[in-house]
């Protein structure tokens, strides 16, 4: 039976024109994050499956990771997420890392779960990471870049939302306000965090489940959901409006508006399913019908670090995926029109290989990325081979072009051919390119 040519499951191959796209969202991820002073770094994509059963969400490690044992019976996981990874390697230099650190990786990830749009068993993440800054500051300049990013892509701010919550403020809300227990917090937040995907009739009888039968009867089920319905903190309650963390959101929100970023909107029922978030918490969702869904998101993990026997370090942070990413800009007509890296194709005409190479050299050497086909087809063979790569300019190469150096350049989208010399020849190639 012949071998399947199929790719494994909620996996892809990348052939060229793939990688292109890739390499071109990635380039813009890089570039923005280092403008910021962000710093590219790497980890090993196995690691021990303690590290990841100590913070990350039970759904995640339960369901959806790649464990297996290796060969001296360690259990390792494929990693799923980036963030346990960067704390470790935080705390092992923790008294020798310059403070504050600005971080940032586009790292390979895998999770088992139901390959759909938007949502692959591998993909790859881009996350941006500040370490040491332990107000609201640190917070401003993550969603700075967030935005940035988007802007970098083409994005406008009408194309979507980045909508923020505090975990301190929802914490407050369960445990001051409407006085639950530590189990019951714990339990709403992951129901909290699943509101949006079940019906409110759902959601409504699940918290009456987690409720005490003197609770349901006090409708605490019917005041949370009104809660989770307030879209302002203007609209919260007095004695909620009057806690530090609803305060802190108002005035993270006034920074951000300030700084012209005026798609921010207050969520209260934003939780990230993660355990480790400490405090503000953040994701920007696609105001597009077809993909009203939230893309990318992260926040404040202060603990996280401390988990590894060093003392705590402030840390907030984002992960990018690229799926959704590509999605987004799929449906916004965003995507560019990329050019092959090859800038020129190279036609022989006759036995003459081994006498063109200092040509071709000498092009490469003031630039020019050079495809010589010597395959000994036919030169319309040739030039097909060429309009299927995408490549936009043929050169000519014969015994004739070679003695008096003038080779002739064909443009395939216009179809006109001219004769210069190698020198002229690099020069309106470049020009093109640099269009």
């Amino acid at each position: 039976m012949a071998l399947s040519t199929d790719p494994y499951k909620g996996a892809r191959d990348f052939y060229p024109e793939d990688k292109r796209l890739q390499n071109y969202m990635f380039n813009i991820m890089r570039h923005t994050a280092e403008t910021f002073g962000y710093e590219e770094y790497d980890a090993p994509i196995l690691e021990p499956l303690e590290l990841f059963l100590s913070k990350t969400s039970e759904e995640v490690v339960n369901e959806q990771t790649y464990v297996f044992e290796d060969r001296g019976g360690r259990k390792v996981v494929i990693r799923p997420e980036m963030t346990p990874t960067v704390s470790r390697m935080v705390a092992a230099k923790r008294q020798e890392l310059a403070y504050p650190l600005r971080w940032y990786s586009i790292p390979n990830l895998w999770r088992y779960e139901r390959p759909q749009r938007g949502r692959l068993r591998e993909h790859w993440q881009l996350n941006v990471d500040i370490f040491g800054i332990d107000n609201i500051n640190a917070e401003i300049e993550i969603i700075q870049i967030a935005n940035a990013i988007m802007h970098n892509f083409g994005a406008t701010h009408e194309m979507y939302t980045i909508k923020i919550n505090s975990r301190k403020l929802l914490e407050h809300i369960l445990s001051e306000y409407l006085q639950l227990s530590e189990v019951q917090r714990q339990t709403l937040r992951h129901l909290i965090d699943r509101r949006s995907k079940i019906e409110e009739s759902e959601f409504l009888a699940e918290a009456d489940s987690i409720l005490t039968p003197t609770q349901r009867e006090a409708n605490l089920s019917e005041k949370l959901l009104g809660l989770l319905n307030i879209n302002s903190i203007d609209k919260l309650p007095d004695k909620i409006k009057e806690h530090t963390s609803a305060k802190e959101l108002i005035g993270l929100i006034t920074s951000l508006q300030a700084m012209m970023i005026e798609n921010v909107q207050f969520d209260i029922s934003l939780v990230r399913g993660f355990d480790y978030y400490t405090d503000i918490v953040f994701e920007v969702f696609d105001n597009h019908p077809d993909n009203n869904r939230s893309m990318f998101g992260g926040g404040r993990y202060d603990g996280l670090i401390s988990l590894f026997g060093v003392e705590s370090v402030a840390s907030v942070g984002f992960g990018m995926g690229d799926v959704t990413m590509q999605n987004f800009l799929d449906l916004h007509n965003l995507l560019p029109s990329l050019q092959p890296e090859t800038d020129v194709y190279v036609v022989l005409i006759g036995d003459v290989l081994n006498k063109v190479q200092n040509v071709i050299a000498d092009m490469r050497e003031m630039g020019l990325n050079v495809a010589v086909d010597f395959s000994g087809r036919k030169s319309d063979k040739q030039i097909q081979t060429a309009v299927k790569k995408g490549i936009q300019y043929v050169l000519f190469i014969g015994e004739k072009e070679l003695s008096s150096e003038q080779y002739t350049l064909k443009n395939l989208n216009t179809g006109v051919e001219e004769q210069h010399s190698i020198q002229r020849i690099v020069s309106i190639v470049k020009d093109y390119r640099q269009q």
